[in-house]
């Protein structure tokens, strides 16, 4: 018993040991992982555990709490630990190459895993990993009128920097020619209802066009996602030649700081409020609401500029105000009106004010300040494409 109990002290002592990694999991990064996998000598979160227990062949795992641990293998992860073992496996991870964080979804963490020790694409004897380059294959892709999914050949030209669909394999033309320039690709497993949802978003006239697509293999999407960041840093580095990679990076693709629904009613603050599903997009400083979270356009968005330029976010409700069935508030103020919206509960009102406060105190990023330059159609110096910013596209 005295052998346990010692053995688990030393495994708990080196969760903590300074200059191992230990504190987080080996793959996403979560904080204080209580599992490990004893056959590669690393310490990871449950999730990641749960994806190690499909391949034994290559990893075996056990609770640093619960389990029990021999001296053998208690030496053993004394002697590997997070970093050094990462300095093997990821030794060689391309720029491009997304690597999953704490609260990205399952099917980034798998087959992030599963590229890391069951294929082992990364490691320093390989041979160099070549840009994915063109890419060709088929997708299901919902109806933009309806919610069926139909499979649709994907063509990805890298080097020409266009990602094209038709929808029909025989198509002489596309149905869209999509610009890397302005495409985002991000997944969204919950909002499309399956555990490969990936949504790609790009301009079209003035607009932000959604495209929701799966395929049934993980590999094949996540594959895609990887290509698709590919194209993208390549854009990127031609776009921006004087900034590092390092810099480049973080533009190459980004979740949405927040989404969910809220309430809004229009510029008179009299109108009829109207529930509308809300994303956040940090990087290019914009809220777009939807009718629907599946829908293919936005109706509607609010630049957020800095604020230095005259944009605020406040926690209440201008006086006089009435009608919404929920009664946490928010107003966003900018130079051309003010936009009153209410949350469903006290909880995501704060959630909403902290991730709006977070971005109006970001200073312009580089993409940001390029689109600046090519203003189409929008007020000047408000730096957006398209329709202006702070203007409305819905009616009301």
């Amino acid at each position: 018993m005295g052998d346990i109990e010692r053995n688990k002290k030393r495994l708990l002592e080196l969760l903590q040991a300074a200059g191992t990694g230990n504190k987080h999991c080996a793959d996403c990064g979560a904080s204080d992982p209580d599992w490990a996998s004893y056959k590669l000598g690393i310490f990871i979160c449950l999730h990641c555990s749960g994806v190690h227990r499909n391949f034994p062949d290559v990893s075996k795992v056990k609770s640093v709490r619960l389990d029990f641990w021999d001296d053998s293998i208690v030496e053993f992860m004394t002697h590997n630990g997070n970093l050094r073992v990462k300095a093997k496996f990821e030794a060689r991870v391309p720029a491009f190459y997304y690597i999953p964080q704490a609260n990205d979804c399952l099917v980034l963490k798998e087959q992030w895993i599963r590229a890391k020790y069951e294929r082992q694409e990364f490691i320093a004897d390989r041979k160099t990993i070549p840009l994915p380059g063109n890419r060709e294959g088929f997708l299901w892709k919902r109806g933009k009128d309806n919610t069926q999914f139909l499979k649709r050949r994907f063509v990805l030209l890298a080097k020409e920097g266009l990602l094209k669909y038709y929808t029909k394999e025989e198509s002489k033309g596309p149905k869209a020619v999509i610009s890397i320039k302005d495409l985002n690709a991000t997944f969204q497993t919950e909002k499309i209802g399956h555990p490969h949802g990936l949504q790609i978003t790009y301009w079209r006239e003035g607009h932000t066009r959604s495209l929701f697509v799966y395929h049934d293999n993980g590999k094949e999407i996540v594959d895609w996602f990887n290509a698709l960041r590919a194209a993208r840093l390549q854009y990127l580095k031609l776009a921006f030649p004087d900034l590092p990679e390092s810099e480049l990076v973080p533009l190459i693709t980004r979740n949405y700081l927040k989404q969910g629904f809220m309430e809004k009613t229009g510029p008179k603050q009299r109108e009829p409020f109207k529930k509308r599903w809300f994303a956040l997009d940090a990087q290019e400083r914009r809220l777009i609401y939807y009718k629907n979270p599946l829908d293919a356009f936005e109706q509607g968005q609010v630049f957020l500029g800095s604020r230095e330029q005259g944009y605020e976010v406040h926690e209440d409700l201008p006086k006089g105000v009435r009608g919404s069935r929920w009664k946490a508030g928010l107003t966003i103020i900018t130079p051309a009106r003010r936009f009153v919206l209410t949350c469903p509960s006290e909880k995501e009102q704060q959630e909403w004010l902290e991730s709006l406060r977070d971005v109006l105190s970001r200073p312009l990023t580089p993409l940001y300040l390029l689109g600046e330059q090519a203003v189409a159609g929008g007020s000047p110096g408000c730096g957006q494409r398209g329709p202006c910013a702070p203007c409305v596209l819905e009616p009301s």
